[in-house]
């Protein structure tokens, strides 16, 4: 089965993806280049290419299959849950568990753990449920979760809004000088590899703000601050600038700290309650091989204990 969606092009401008991604904030914008390269979007009945640049007068008929249904099965995990109430749930999601199943990974995931512990919100279809936003596999900490689909949509709009609080805390390669500073850098996928992001012209806007905490001998301490979210921001801007983060096995060096992946931690979450309208800070501690880390480094370094 699948639905039509027909759309009329008056002021926008721009290449049909991102213009598509904009008129249909609902989609993925993967999904959407994918159905572009599938030929299931027709400008004027015709075929066009995800770089064609859009008219105004363009008519487009974008087909969206319906999502693969998923058996989901509630799983008696054990879960860190910092907080809970009728409407939202916050998780402090350890490293290494895997946020939502997908076609090659069905179970033991976030939200097979939540499932048997809450009802959650269905606006994210069959696979999604409750989920706001995510953190990759192997990041620990903060997430926000909806019970029910007011809830999500009150989340969602605040993480488009860039009104709630994520801050990261991240262990980088190499002694960053300045105390801190602002990546500004489109992120999309590498077209020389399709596992991994990476700076490039038509990606998708992507900000990251960071600040030193400590330096060591070869290493740094920093926080993070996100005014977007875009797979694998951190870790790509980090790259960028020519400080990969620690462990990091798609865009660390070979030779770096060994661990169950990169060295990094969603530490702050805040966001305005979506029923009481009040604001929720909440904080998780580092996890402790990520702190023992940090404390031989210390040991290591002169002047730090």
């Amino acid at each position: 089965m699948s639905r039509k969606k027909q759309l009329e092009i008056t002021d926008q401008t721009g290449r049909l993806d991102k213009v598509l991604s904009d008129m249909m904030p609902d989609e993925s914008r993967s999904q959407l280049k994918q159905a572009i390269e599938e030929d299931r979007v027709l400008v004027n009945a015709k075929v066009e290419k995800p770089k064609y640049q859009v008219q105004a007068g363009d008519q487009i008929e974008v087909t969206i299959p319906d999502p693969v249904a998923l058996d989901l099965e509630p799983e008696n995990i054990p879960l860190d849950i910092v907080y809970e109430d009728d409407d939202v749930i916050v998780v402090n999601k350890p490293a290494g568990m895997v946020v939502h199943p997908s076609p090659g990974h069905p179970d033991h995931t976030l939200v097979n753990a939540l499932l048997y512990h809450s009802p959650l919100s269905t606006i994210n279809g069959t696979y999604r449920p409750g989920i706001v936003h995510r953190i990759d596999k192997d990041t620990s900490g903060l997430l926000m979760v909806a019970k029910n689909n007011h809830a999500h949509q009150s989340l969602a709009q605040q993480l488009k809004d860039k009104t709630n609080l994520r801050e990261y805390i991240a262990l980088v390669h190499g002694v960053i000088k300045q105390d801190e500073g602002v990546i500004d850098a489109p992120i999309g996928r590498s077209p020389k590899d399709r596992k991994r992001q990476a700076i490039v012209a038509d990606g998708r806007h992507a900000v990251t703000h960071y600040k030193v905490l400590e330096r060591y001998l070869n290493y740094t301490l920093i926080s993070c601050w996100l005014e977007t979210g875009r797979t694998h921001q951190i870790r790509v801007h980090m790259k960028s600038i020519g400080h990969p983060l620690a462990g990091d096995p798609l865009y660390g060096p070979r030779k770096t700290i060994a661990g169950s992946g990169q060295f990094l931690h969603a530490k702050k979450l805040g966001f305005r309650h979506p029923v009481t309208g009040k604001q929720l800070v909440f904080e998780a501690p580092l996890p402790q091989d990520f702190q023992r880390v940090i404390n031989r480094l210390r040991e290591q370094t002169p002047g730090l204990k």
